[in-house]
This record gives structure tokens, C-alpha cells and sequence, in this order.
């Protein structure tokens, strides 16, 4: 049996206790409408696994129930679970408590059925905030309903905040200029959603860029003169200077009131007392506008004076600000500068990351969380192996440094081509290591997600899922910026250096593997749980587009270099299995995306299917 996050003490005992329909629920009687909604959880989760559904009620403990009490001796979020054959008593030091109880209760029933074994658990998370970061602004803005069934997700591994990245993706009322091609999140989704992930303990964070990554807003006629290098707005949209450019002026005073404008009517839609500045990767500062100002103080000054002040706005607000701590690592002794109870989110991604930054934050008295990532971005699908080692380093260096808490983030950068679903191995990564500081192998956590999150009687589908990542050549990093180039006028030799900077001389090995990656795929929907075996799709679009660009590169290198790789497939005939493929894609991206920058990505297939179609002699 497999339990995740794995608690912290599980004792196995003799017998088992049958769990039959005429059993009920049982609240005790000091439990609130929240601890209800918990038990009506649990109410609807068994009558999916076991096909009755038990009564839910209040009032003292009977023989053969299941029953929920809070206990005051216990910490916050610290519950014993105890099964035997007379019943089932949850107790929780909370109602958040509860309903971590009642998710690991889901777990063993989803293995065990009606018939369980008796044991006793008791559980509390090493670390108490655990938080997921999911990117809702470069390329994909999921739908309402799509949120509420992540939510789900998060509260089923225990993690209790949720954070959404926006840049330009929420409908800020005076700001049409900047979602007018957009499909935005409104403020009553962002209500909805607050009062769903409240029903389930978790805290939804709002998080807003105010520094960097603000290209929409500084690239409208009415804000471009607040960005920090001048023109900028007339340079065509890539997604390569989205990610490096559109700073924010920090020298000018409209730059603040914009700012504190925006959060203003964010911040109120959250019953969080946590606010996200972000404030990450100001490449421009000091280079533009600025500039002058750097001279006479430092860029390094300019910008901790900047967020600062927005701090201290949050603080006179009563929230406690959090800013992404890339810059200010560089010159940790500015941390005392901000508000004491400043949080710093200490982010790095690379699976060779060490504990350097975590421990010169520590010494200057930060407060951090540690953030780490799934490892999807830029690619058709996430990086499994590598967000293990990462997420695996940064939460070892969480529980060493003491630190606040944990924050798993997803991002989108280059269009957000991954399905969001793929990263629910790296999702459950942190959630695991941040609860339970024993760290199991990577093949040993991989079976228990195979196993829990899947419903794979094989064992074999998070190991199948890793491996593809590991056949690309050609990778939606390469396949943007060779588009992009054509933009920034690029020279065809400097294109021609580029895409002969990689190496295609493994392709037809790397595709071949790829044909069996599918197969097994498709041979593993027979051993998927029924509710589960419309992922696999996804998964094997994934292994598709990879095979499809492995090719194309391959094919461009050959035909309009005259290299030697051996080509699969004539141009034309390559062009329309890639427009064969966007079209399943699309109907993926609509299952669960707004349409938001599908459009982005539509128009880099779209290139490359005329590309191919222009090798052909006499097009």
C-alpha cells in the first residue's frame, strides 16, 4: 500500500475492518460546516471507489463508523488514523488536520476497497507551508473548471497554497489595452476559486508581476513610455524578448502609482494575507531610462529601494509581501533593508543545484521559501528525472535551513506547449519531500505514482513518461528561436549556424525508440483505472510532436544544408502529419485552456509546415 506523502509513523496491525454500506460518517459534535465539507469529501470519494455511499451525520462515536473529532492536544496540522476492526477514528489537530486525515484515507480505500487493514498513522508536514506556482499568463490561461480540479489535486498530496503567475492574463478594469486579444481571468473566477481552494485549506497567494516580465502593459501606446528601454514597444513580438525584456521604469513615480493601482484591485479578491510581488529577472534595469540614476546609486540600489517601497505598501495593508529572490542573491545584505517579516523566494531549477544561495540567504537573516520546478518549460514534455533531483535538492536545503516553506513551480515560458497535466509527477515530487523529509529513490517514488496517481496495475507508466524526454534532438527551445530569428532579421548564415549547432546524427535511433515509447503507451491504457485513460492521450501527442520535430530539424539541416541525416519522410508529406498533429493538439489545449495564445503557437506550426513545403523543387 502506498501512501503520499508518507507519513510520518505507520503501524501495521492484525485484522481488518469491513467497511459496509450500513456504516456512516460521523462528525463529533464540535465540528464545524468546514469539517462537513471535509466528510462530504470523503462521502463522495467512496461511493466512487466502492460503488455505496455512506451516510454522513453528527453525534457520538458508533461501532463500525468512520469518525471525525478534532483534538486540541494535537498540533495544527498533525492527525491520527486509527483502523480497526470496530471502525475508523480520525482525529485532527484542526479541521485543516481533518482533512489531511481524510485525503490519506482516500488513498488507502482507492488500494484497499471495503475491506481494510487495520493500522494506526500519525502524521504531521516537516514543513508547513507547501505550495504550488502555476504560470496562467505565457501561452496558456486554464479555464475556471480546470483550476477547481487542480485545486483538488494539490489538497489530495496535502499541499495547502496555490499561487497563479499574471502578468497580463487577469481583466483588470482600466487595462483593456492589454487583454483585448486576450481571454484574461475575470475577478469573479478569481472569487470562485478562492472560495473553492478555502473549502479544501488551501490558501490562494496573489501574484502579480511589478517589476520585470511586464511586456504587454509596457508595450500599449498608453504605458510604453514607463518601460525601461525606450521603444521597445515597436519591436516584434518574440518569445525570447518577452522573457528578457520589459522592465518597468523604477525612476519614475508613475511607474509606482501604476503599480500600487493594480494591486489595489487585485489584493481584494484574496482572503490571503500574502502577497507575490515577483520582482524577478530585471535584466534591463539600469540600461535605458534609468541608466543616469544607476550611475549616481547602483542598479543594485535602484532596485531594492523599488520593492521596498512596494513591501511596505503591502505591510501598511496588513499582507506580508514575497519577491523573487534572484537579484537581491547577488547582494544578500539587502534583505535587511525590507520589512522584517519579508518573504524571499529562493528559486533555482537546474538538478546540479547546490546549496550556496540557500545558505548565504540564511546568514543574512532571509526568510525564505525554497522553489523549485517541474521541469517543463520550453519543452513538449516535462523533464521527470531532472525535476526529481531538483525538487529532491531543494527541499533537503528547505529542511536544513529551516526554511518557511516549499513553492513547485510551472511555468510557461515559450508558449506553455506542455500539457499542464505533465506536471503532476513533479507536482507530487514536492509535495512528498516537502511533508516527509526521508527522500525516496527516484524509482521508488516513481512506483507509487504510477501506482496512486494513475491507477497503473503495471507499474511501468511514470517510467514509459519519463523516457521520452530523453529522445529529443530538437527541442520547442531550438524550434522557437529558429523561427523567431526570421523577427529579428537574422542573417541566413546566422540562421544556418544556429540550426548547425545541433546534432542530428542520432536522430533515427532517437525515433525509432520513440515508435516504442507509443506503442507501450497505447499498450498501457488496459491496466489505467477507466477515470484515468484519457492522459494517456497527451502523452503520446507529446512523444508525437518530439518524433515529428526530431525530424524536421533533421529534414531542414539535410535539404537546405546538405548534410548527411537520413530523412524519414518527403517535406510535404512531414508538413501535413504536423498539421495532422496540431489539430489533436488544439483539441487537448481547448480541454482544459482558455484560447488565450494558442494562436502564438499556431503561428510557429504553421512556419515550419511552409518551410518544409518550400524544400520541395520548384515551390
Amino acid at each position: 500500500m502506498y501512501i503520499i506523502p508518507k507519513p510520518q509513523t505507520l503501524l501495521s496491525k492484525e485484522g481488518q475492518f469491513l467497511l459496509s454500506y450500513h456504516s456512516h460518517i460521523i462528525l463529533s459534535s464540535e465540528c464545524s460546516s468546514k469539517a462537513f465539507s471535509h466528510a462530504k469529501l470523503l462521502q463522495k470519494e467512496l461511493e466512487k471507489l466502492l460503488g455505496f455511499s455512506l451516510a454522513v451525520t453528527k453525534g457520538e462515536r458508533e461501532a463500525g463508523s468512520i469518525y471525525l473529532m478534532t483534538l486540541s492536544s494535537l498540533r495544527p496540522e498533525e492527525y491520527l488514523l486509527s483502523v480497526n476492526a470496530a471502525g475508523i477514528l480520525l482525529q485532527g489537530g484542526s479541521e485543516k488536520a481533518l482533512l489531511h486525515g481524510v485525503q490519506t484515507l482516500r488513498q488507502i480505500v482507492s488500494q484497499e476497497g471495503a475491506c481494510i487493514k487495520c493500522l494506526e498513522v500519525r502524521d504531521y508536514p516537516d514543513i508547513e507551508n507547501r505550495g504550488y506556482y502555476l504560470d496562467v499568463t505565457r501561452g496558456r490561461v486554464p479555464t475556471l473548471d480546470y483550476l477547481k480540479k487542480f485545486a483538488d489535486k494539490l489538497s489530495y498530496y496535502k499541499i495547502n497554497q496555490l499561487q497563479l503567475y499574471v502578468e497580463h492574463s487577469f481583466l483588470f478594469r482600466e487595462l483593456s489595452e492589454v487583454w483585448r486579444d486576450d481571454t484574461p481571468l475575470t475577478a469573479e473566477e478569481i472569487l470562485e476559486l478562492d472560495e473553492y481552494c478555502d473549502s479544501l485549506q488551501i490558501e490562494l497567494v496573489p501574484s502579480i508581476a511589478t517589476f520585470g516580465h511586464l511586456h504587454k502593459l509596457l508595450s500599449t501606446k498608453t504605458y510604453a513610455g514607463l518601460c525601461e528601454l525606450p521603444d521597445s514597444q515597436l519591436q516584434p513580438f518574440s518569445f525570447e524578448d518577452r522573457m528578457q525584456h520589459h522592465t518597468i521604469d523604477a525612476s519614475n513615480q508613475q511607474s509606482i502609482t501604476l503599480i500600487k493601482k493594480l494591486i489595489d484591485e487585485y489584493l481584494p479578491l484574496f482572503r490571503s494575507e500574502q502577497f507575490n510581488l515577483c520582482a524577478d529577472e530585471t535584466f534591463d534595469l539600469g540600461k535605458g531610462r534609468t541608466k543616469e540614476l544607476a550611475e549616481q546609486k547602483g542598479v543594485d540600489e535602484i532596485y531594492i529601494d523599488y520593492v521596498k517601497e512596494l513591501c511596505e505598501y503591502l505591510v501598511a495593508k496588513g499582507k506580508r509581501p514575497m519577491f523573487w529572490g534572484d537579484i537581491v542573491c547577488g547582494f544578500p545584505e539587502a534583505i535587511g533593508k525590507l520589512p522584517p517579516n519579508t518573504i524571499c523566494l529562493n528559486w533555482a531549477y537546474h538538478e546540479g543545484v547546490t546549496e550556496e544561495a540557500t545558505q548565504k540567504l540564511h546568514q543574512a537573516g532571509a526568510t525564505q521559501y525554497l522553489c523549485p520546478g517541474v521541469g517543463g518549460w520550453n519543452q513538449f514534455i516535462n523533464l521527470v528525472e531532472s525535476s526529481y533531483h531538483n525538487i529532491s535538492k531543494m527541499c533537503g536545503f528547505a529542511h536544513k535551513y529551516q526554511a518557511l516553506g516549499v513553492l513547485n513551480t510551472d511555468w510557461g515560458d515559450f508558449g506553455h506547449i506542455n500539457h499542464p497535466e505533465f506536471a503532476a509527477i513533479g507536482l507530487i515530487y514536492g509535495a512528498a519531500f516537502s511533508w516527509n523529509q526521508e527522500i525516496p529513490s527516484f524509482e521508488d517514488i516513481n512506483t507509487q505514482i504510477t501506482h496512486l496517481e494513475f491507477g497503473d496495475s503495471s507499474g511501468q507508466l511514470v517510467k514509459l513518461i519519463s523516457s521520452i524526454s530523453r529522445e529529443r534532438v530538437f527541442e520547442w527551445y531550438h524550434i522557437v528561436r529558429l523561427k523567431e530569428m526570421d523577427a529579428k532579421k537574422k542573417t541566413l548564415q546566422e540562421k544556418q549556424d544556429y540550426l548547425m549547432s545541433l546534432d542530428f546524427t542520432g536522430i533515427m535511433a532517437a525515433n525509432d525508440q520513440l515508435t516504442v515509447i507509443m506503442k507501450e503507451l497505447y499498450d498501457t491504457i488496459r491496466y489505467l483505472q477507466a477515470d484515468k485513460r484519457s492522459l494517456i492521450k497527451p502523452y503520446i501527442l507529446a512523444a508525437e510532436a518530439t518524433q515529428i520535430f526530431n525530424s524536421i530539424g533533421a529534414t531542414l539541416q539535410q535539404l537546405k544544408y546538405g548534410t548527411l541525416n537520413k530523412v524519414v519522410d518527403r517535406p510535404d508529406e512531414l508538413a501535413c502529419r504536423l498539421e495532422h498533429w496540431f489539430y489533436q493538439y488544439k483539441i487537448i489545449w481547448r480541454s482544459i485552456s482558455k484560447e488565450s495564445e494558442l494562436y502564438r503557437l499556431q503561428e510557429v506550426i504553421v512556419w515550419y509546415a511552409d518551410e518544409l513545403r518550400s524544400l520541395i523543387e520548384g515551390k
